[in-house]
């Protein structure tokens, strides 16, 4: 089953960090100095690992996972928190990233689609 969830908060600073590539997420229980930095979004399990080969949807944009820290599926399961970075990169700079590749960079909006697609094994 893929992880799917709902925008429910985007921060006053992460068109700032869009710029520079990065989207920050963590769920609705986002400690207040965090969240203006983030997309929050509704709380939700994490059933698989994120991997090489699964794709995250924001909105109607699909992008595909080209690599993933090995904090990033820890911090997802315990406070739905990830750096996005859209670089397409085959490694990522930070433990708790997960590297993105598609179409330029997500233009989210409240009540929008933030998804996990696990690829079939």
């Amino acid at each position: 089953m893929d992880f799917t969830t709902e925008i429910t908060q985007i921060g006053e600073m992460v068109e700032e960090f869009l710029k520079e590539k990065l989207l920050i997420v963590f769920d609705d229980n986002a400690p207040s100095g965090l969240a203006e930095i983030a997309v929050l979004h509704t709380k939700k399990e994490l059933d698989k690992e994120v991997r090489i080969g699964d794709s995250v949807r924001f909105g109607e944009v699909i992008y595909e996972v080209t690599a993933v820290g090995h904090e990033a599926n820890k911090t997802l399961e315990s406070m739905g928190h990830c750096s996005f970075s859209f670089t397409g990169e085959d490694q990522v700079k930070l433990p708790g990233q997960i590297e993105l590749k598609g179409q330029g960079i997500p233009v989210v909006k409240i009540g929008d689609v933030f998804q996990i697609i696990y690829k079939e094994n």
